[in-house]
């Protein structure tokens, strides 16, 4: 699933989960892929999944979708690139888990294990989401958990998380 591009050099593939519950939600998950187009190649997107708020419940439901990227990036300065997108599309962190334009996670980055200070990876909650799992075995069926040892699949049969996940649509 490489492109031209990546045969020539080492590219980093990063799976990313986006997800939106305010205003036009599916305008601004499409608004962030062309966003992200700017500076990276779009491999693959999921279809688009509909859940209620996960963490705080008391807000409208999520509209949610997994793709993979390549990029040249490192992965620290490619999670500051994906702030700066958020606030350019008008993200405000004011607490955790509230509504929001976008939120755009780091699931995987290559099969790297990276546990900084603002930074991990692979994302620590992607086991408990299905809102993640249900796009991510869509796209990426067999891709392996570096830590749990699970691909896709395993981890969503396995996945305790008890919100309903309706597949709507492709991005």
């Amino acid at each position: 699933m490489f492109t031209f591009a990546a045969l020539f050099m080492k590219m980093n593939q990063i799976y990313l989960s986006l997800g939106s519950n305010a205003g036009d939600r599916l305008a601004q998950l499409n608004n962030a892929i062309e966003f992200l187009k700017e500076t990276v190649e779009v491999i693959i997107i999921s279809s688009v999944y509909e859940t209620a708020a996960w963490g705080n419940t008391n807000q409208p439901s999520f509209l949610n979708l997994v793709l993979l990227v390549l990029t040249n990036d490192a992965a620290g300065n490619f999670m500051n690139n994906l702030l700066l997108l958020e606030e350019k599309m008008g993200r405000v962190r004011h607490k955790k888990w509230e509504a929001r334009i976008i939120d755009i996670d780091i699931l995987y980055f290559n099969n790297e294990i990276i546990t900084e200070e603002n930074l991990i990876i692979p994302h620590p909650h992607l086991h408990e989401r299905k809102f993640v799992l249900e796009p991510l075995a869509e796209i990426a069926p067999e891709l392996l958990h570096p830590i749990l040892k699970m691909n896709s699949v395993q981890l969503l049969h396995n996945c305790t998380d008890q919100l309903q996940v309706k597949k709507l649509q492709h991005a």
